[in-house]
């Protein structure tokens, strides 16, 4: 048995999978699915085996999320913040950071990370933060401001977030943006309940709202200056984020692909009397699709591989990544849209899987880094910046 499988069973994907209708028509965070896949020590599966963990690398985690995503994309997601702090501490640790060590230690005895970054109207994403991050003597910092999308909002232990220092002054060398994680327990801040969404509802990524949220010195990790710059935690989350985010969406188009190949097999034409897996319109449809999630499929995996055996992509990581994630996202709302096309009018009401897809799938506009975003990468990269 593979060890995705030993962990990830059939029995639990279909469990998973049964309950993923009912956490998106009451808008109700997936608790069930995350005490199974503790109990099963998924939420380890990047933690070293000498402390505690599954050991495993960031191609086969890309390859779980694949399966996982599959059966319920915001179970998925919601999983996915936990897995990508996880994913950043092993690759912190690896190249000597050791006060990411916390992280490792803290997800092998149970506690579970979300991820506290991003910020209305913050298109800088980590070069930049309206979040204000007051230092103190003793060197705890408190910070104050609102961090959206904040998922796995009603279970976080640990929320990994950054500020800005805002007695910094500007001058060159400063390293203003700080890194650390907060404890549920900490007084100072707040969640305001407000996801009512148009898809991935069983995540629960409400907003939080920081009031003076103090995080004591042990607990800061990081501290990097304004701008685009080329530390490793910079890497290490960008890396994680968009290759794991990109295994979400991927396994949305992995199901899809699968139940249009069903949807057709069962249907019949009035006109030749045969079953829609015959009629060359839908058997073109099906084979774009295909052609799309095989495109998508090598560009993961090889990205994963890679950033797993540390290539020398240099100044084309960050494209790259972007590619990767763009690719992603346009693949999953392209291949809902053809198979949508050729499933028959059923699948468009509500309570079909792949009307619930769909609607998960147009969440990737919103990930970091969106559209607007990664073009400016990409152009940055062939053009040279403005």
């Amino acid at each position: 048995m593979d060890p995705i499988t030993a962990v990830l069973t059939p029995q639990l994907l279909e469990r998973i999978a049964e309950r993923a209708p009912g956490y998106d028509a009451r808008n109700e965070f997936c608790h069930e699915d995350l005490a199974e896949l503790t109990e099963a020590g998924y939420l380890r599966a990047m933690v070293p085996t000498e402390q505690g963990g599954l050991g495993w690398d960031l191609p086969t985690l890309v390859a779980a999320q694949r399966r996982l995503a599959a059966a319920a994309p915001a179970t998925a997601l919601a999983v996915n913040m936990h897995h990508i702090w996880v994913s950043v501490a092993r690759s912190m640790v690896t190249g000597g950071h050791t006060a990411f060590e916390q992280v490792l230690t803290e997800a092998a005895a149970g506690e579970i990370f979300a991820f506290g970054i991003s910020e209305a109207g913050n298109d800088a994403v980590l070069f930049d933060s309206t979040t204000q991050a007051q230092v103190h003597e003793d060197g705890a910092v408190s910070f104050t401001g609102t961090k959206i999308f904040t998922t796995l909002a009603p279970v976080w232990t640990r929320l990994g977030l950054f500020g800005k220092d805002t007695s910094a002054t500007g001058t060159e060398g400063e390293t203003p943006l700080i890194f650390g994680f907060l404890e549920r327990e900490t007084p100072g801040w707040r969640s305001l309940e407000n996801w009512d969404t148009l898809g991935m509802r069983a995540t629960q990524s409400h907003a939080t709202v920081l009031e003076g949220a103090r995080i004591p010195a042990e607990r800061i990790v990081r501290r990097l200056p304004v701008g685009p710059n080329p530390d490793p935690l910079v890497f290490a989350i960008f890396s994680s984020f968009l290759t794991l985010l990109a295994a979400v969406y991927t396994g949305i188009g992995d199901r899809a692909l699968s139940l249009g190949a069903e949807l057709v097999a069962k249907r019949t034409s009035l006109l030749s009397g045969e079953t829609m897996d015959r009629d060359p319109d839908a058997r073109y449809k099906l084979a774009e699709v295909q052609l799309a999630q095989l495109s998508l499929d090598s560009q993961l995996r090889g990205l994963a591989a890679e950033i797993e055996a540390g290539a020398e992509h240099g100044a084309s990581w960050s494209p790259r990544l972007a590619a990767l994630r763009t690719n992603a996202t346009r693949t999953a709302r392209k291949v809902l849209d053809l198979v949508l096309g050729v499933s028959g009018g059923a699948q468009y009401h509500r309570e079909s899987e792949l009307s619930r897809l769909y609607r998960d799938a147009l969440a990737g506009i919103h990930h970091p880094s969106d559209d607007e975003s990664a073009h400016r990468t990409l152009a940055n990269y062939t053009l040279g910046p403005l």
